[in-house]
């Protein structure tokens, strides 16, 4: 672990106090975007990489929506306000973000939806090859995606699964590979995948790689086009703060649009879809990934949030990250490690994302007593508390205090109590 923390200059071996904490507050040249965001009074909240926080732009702009676009205009708002065109206009402004250009982007559906649809269009664009290859560690649902199309479409090919270690993965991709698909950072661990690297073994073996990026855009800086990604897939509502069911993202890129075929010919994806051709005939664009009707609402709720990502210096959010998660850990060692408390995301902060996730035998208990006290993070199954740290709208001071509470739950046994062992639907 480095012992600075945003050059600042703590030595490894020193005890952080709470005025050096200060300190990196006064100096975060992104402390006045926290202002941009609404959430509760007191409340510390780490848990981003779930679900981000609210604009506050939000609520004035879908109002308009709703009581002008909806109630008003109606069915003209579908031309009036430019609706009808947000998958693919939105799309060409998160694009930036995760370096791919105008054009390889759509905003639509859901990340299951889009990774279904990007698997099926390169194992078609692999179509003599046997084998896909993923990880043991990967987010289940993706692997449950995978699992279903391989049952369902192609019983021939093989899903193979790697180990945790980026060269665990490289080592199964071979000449019978078709598809690689990943996920850029681990959402139990905070692991980063190396994504030139994997990328470059998979082309290397004339494979294709889809990336899931749900855990990355909005976190730290990504350049799908540098690495020459063929796919990606993402949701928007974690680190980009497009709210509960905001439209996910796919990406194509350029090289790959004539080829690549969407199974899902809805209606969207026409390439003239107010003809009303009885014949399918896809558009020629990234647009033939659409299927149905979007959901306003949600995209214009990402909408407030991209107005904030486009004046965001990228290099600043990764490094602000990364000194938030090194405070936590050093906090954490320093005041929790005597009840069992252990780190399990990569000390190294060039190999973690934004996320620190421990472990304890009564996890699910202290989240919960956490939770209770304030201080919102997550939990996943076996025994990991996960914290996430969204570098727009969480301080120095946040990561502080709320390693104070979890000290103070831990060494009073306040999670011993009943209320806290009880499971929810939701984790």
């Amino acid at each position: 672990m480095s012992s600075k923390i945003n050059n600042l200059g703590i030595p490894e071996n020193a005890k952080i106090s709470h005025e050096i904490v200060k300190l990196l507050d006064e100096k975060d040249p992104l402390a006045n975007q926290a202002d941009k965001f609404k959430l509760p009074k007191d409340l510390i909240y780490l848990d981003g990489n779930s679900l981000g926080a609210m604009p506050k732009a939000v609520p004035s702009y879908v109002e308009d929506a709703l009581l002008d676009g909806w109630a008003t205009q109606l069915i003209r708002s579908w031309n009036n306000k430019g609706w009808h065109n947000l998958p693919f206009t939105l799309a060409d402004r998160l694009a930036p973000i995760m370096g791919a250009k105008k054009g390889e982007v759509l905003l639509v559906d859901s990340t299951s939806l889009n990774l279904f649809k990007t698997l099926v269009a390169a194992i078609k664009m692999r179509a003599n090859r046997i084998n896909i290859v993923s990880e043991k560690a990967n987010f289940p649902s993706d692997i449950h995606i995978i699992q279903g199309v391989l049952d369902n479409f192609f019983p021939d090919k093989k899903l193979k699964l790697s180990g945790s270690s980026d060269e665990d993965i490289i080592s199964l991709i071979d000449s019978k590979t078709a598809v690689v698909t990943l996920t850029h950072v681990d959402y139990k661990t905070g692991q980063i995948r190396d994504m030139q690297k994997i990328t470059k073994a998979a082309h290397d073996n004339g494979a294709l790689i889809i990336w899931d990026l749900s855990h990355s855009v909005g976190a730290l800086p990504i350049d799908l086009n540098y690495c020459k990604a063929d796919f990606a897939v993402g949701c928007s509502y974690k680190y980009l703060n497009g709210g509960h069911g905001a439209p996910a993202y796919l990406f194509v890129a350029q090289r790959h649009l004539e080829e690549s075929k969407n199974t899902l010919t809805g209606w969207m994806g026409h390439a003239s879809p107010f003809g009303f051709d009885i014949n399918y005939e896809p558009s020629e664009t990234i647009e033939k990934f659409r299927c149905g009707t979007p959901a306003i609402l949600s995209y214009l709720a990402l909408e407030k949030s991209l107005d904030i990502f486009e004046t965001i210096d990228f290099e600043q959010l990764r490094k602000k990250s990364q000194n938030l998660t090194q405070l936590f850990m050093r906090l954490i060692e320093e005041n929790c490690s005597s009840h069992g408390i252990k780190i399990i995301t990569p000390r190294d902060p060039e190999e973690r994302g934004s996320q620190v996730s421990v472990t304890n035998e009564n996890s699910w208990e202290i989240m919960q007593a956490l939770i209770a006290h304030n201080v919102v993070g997550d939990f996943r199954a076996p025994n990991i508390m996960r914290f996430g740290f969204t570098p727009l709208y969480t301080s120095y001071d946040n990561v502080w205090n709320a390693v104070k509470i979890l000290q103070k739950i831990l060494d009073t046994g306040i999670w011993k109590e009943e209320k806290y062992a009880v499971r929810k639907l939701v984790t």
